[in-house]
């Protein structure tokens, strides 16, 4: 099983920043593809952006793209999203999620992730 533990969620105004981790911990087998996803109460869940923890490779949903940028520490298995440039549209309740598929595969067929976090709470005031 994958375990995942947020940080770094907050209250900032328009323009600011926040860095979100996550601790990845897992028992048998390495997720092969991690990434960020947000929910606002009553509102779909949108994915942010994933990271390939192999490869390194990376991918943007178009309304964070310039703005959110997802990293990884892989000697402390932990998964960050830097966000800039934060607007009031973006406060949500945020989630590290993992897989043990690949991205490709899980973009390709559209389908969910596997593991989830509890999620941390990010504000953003005008």
């Amino acid at each position: 099983q994958v375990q995942l533990v947020e940080s770094g969620g907050g209250s900032v105004q328009t323009g600011g920043s926040l860095r979100l981790s996550c601790v990845v911990s897992w028992r048998n087998y390495r997720p092969a593809c991690v990434g960020w996803f947000r929910q606002v109460l009553g509102k779909q869940r949108e994915e942010i952006a994933t990271i390939d923890p192999g490869a390194g490779s990376t991918a943007y949903a178009d309304f964070v793209k310039g703005r959110f940028t997802i990293s990884q520490d892989k000697f402390k298995n932990t998964v960050h999203l830097q966000m800039d440039s934060l607007k009031p549209d973006d406060t949500a309740m945020y989630y590290c999620v993992a897989d043990l598929r690949s991205c490709t595969l899980l973009t390709a067929y559209r389908e969910v992730m596997d593991f989830w976090g509890k999620g941390t709470l990010v504000t953003v005031s005008s």
